[in-house]
């Protein structure tokens, strides 16, 4: 598959920006966060538990789809290529982005009183956790950490297959019929009964055995996606009835966790039963989307291009502009619909400004993930 999926397109659009939106109702809800409203809703956990279970894998799909495309172009140095798309911004984040959102933390979480600039000069590069939090850290960015790994194994990995042919008629007859619905959700069911206790998300790379589990084996199945001339169409057949079996399940799920007064208390056949629901929730989202965004969705339009290349920006720079207005409006004591108003649209013209201004300026391309030169081909998906 090497024609531009426009589907594609409009789904990682859509996907990052509900990832934005996301991250805004972290504020609301109880769970953690580096900020929160000074008066959390538990009911705010049922609609943000919409996406929670498939916003991310489905963006590591496509991800793994992009990545299968670029390497069917063909050409040398895609692992060179994909560092320098994925690794400046990273690194520029790292060092400019996201220390605002680490000095917020500790200042209201663990009692630090410096100034950010004395901050960001000494401590937040101490390398340790001294301040409550380990500094530096990317936070929101681990996504564009963990795909920057994915990618150098998948390029490691192409440089060793010698017939390529041979193993995408392998993995298209793996999943081919029922078993591409069965067996990734049987994976993700398993995956996460036995490993989330074990091993809870960090973020951290190096022990996060869960979320590699999970995260690697869906990018990984996008790169098989994307080379098959079997599996969409078989997509396009189910893809009504997955969604509406993830809606039930994601009913379920939101029942469950209101109910819920401590975790500890589920009996572990409940627990497991519920953990298997969700993953119903999260690979019937994920098959739904793709045959609606395949039906639906596959066409170009002006805007397409613009806000494709958009979405790396925003989202390298949401998180920090949505932590700090938050905690400019902590003092006014609003109510939480009144900060929801203010936090949506005003993260929003961040984001807008952040592409608009830095896209201009050329040194400052590659650093929020756009290419060096604009008259360069259209952006196929980078994150």
């Amino acid at each position: 598959m090497t024609a531009r999926r426009y589907d594609l397109d409009w789904l990682r659009i859509g996907a990052f920006g509900l990832l934005i939106l996301y991250h805004i109702g972290m504020v609301f809800v109880p769970w953690g966060f580096h900020i929160k409203t000074a008066h959390p809703a538990q009911w705010v956990e049922a609609p943000m538990l919409l996406s929670n279970a498939w916003r991310l894998p489905l963006l590591f799909l496509i991800s793994g789809v992009a990545s299968r495309m670029m390497l069917a172009r063909g050409g040398s140095g895609f692992a060179g290529q994909r560092s320098a798309r994925l690794l400046w911004p990273l690194l520029f984040a790292v060092a400019v982005v996201v220390p605002p959102q680490a000095w917020v933390d500790v200042t209201l979480n663990h009692g630090y009183r410096a100034s950010y600039l004395a901050f960001w000069s000494g401590d937040y590069w101490r390398f340790d956790g001294h301040l409550g939090v380990i500094v530096p850290t990317y936070n929101h960015l681990w996504f564009v950490a963990y795909l920057w790994v994915y990618t150098m194994l998948l390029a490691g990995g192409a440089a060793l297959v010698r017939d390529s042919a041979a193993l995408q008629a392998r993995f298209d007859a793996l999943f081919g019929g029922w078993r591409l619905v069965v067996l990734p959700l049987a994976w993700l069911a398993v995956s996460r009964t036995l490993m989330i206790d074990r091993f809870p998300e960090t973020h951290a790379l190096i022990d996060d055995w869960y979320a590699h589990l999970t995260y690697l084996s869906v990018f990984l199945f996008g790169i098989g996606l994307g080379g098959s001339t079997t599996l969409w169409p078989t997509i396009a057949r189910i893809w009504r009835p997955a969604g509406v079996t993830a809606l039930a399940a994601w009913v379920a799920v939101a029942a469950f966790d209101l109910s819920l007064t401590d975790l500890a208390t589920v009996d572990p056949a409940t627990l497991a039963l519920m953990r298997g629901v969700r993953s119903v929730q999260c690979w019937g989202s994920i098959l739904g989307l793709l045959g609606l965004a395949q039906r639906y969705w596959n066409h170009d339009h002006r805007l397409r291009s613009v806000l494709n290349e958009a979405v790396f920006p925003a989202y390298l720079v949401h998180q920090t502009v949505l932590i700090l207005v938050e905690y400019w409006l902590r003092p006014f004591a609003l109510p939480g619909w009144a900060e929801f108003a203010i936090l949506v649209p005003v993260t929003a013209a961040g984001c807008a400004a952040a592409y608009l201004i830095g896209r201009r300026i050329g040194w400052l391309r590659p650093l929020i993930g756009l290419r060096p030169n604009r008259a360069t081909a259209q952006p196929v998906i980078t994150a």
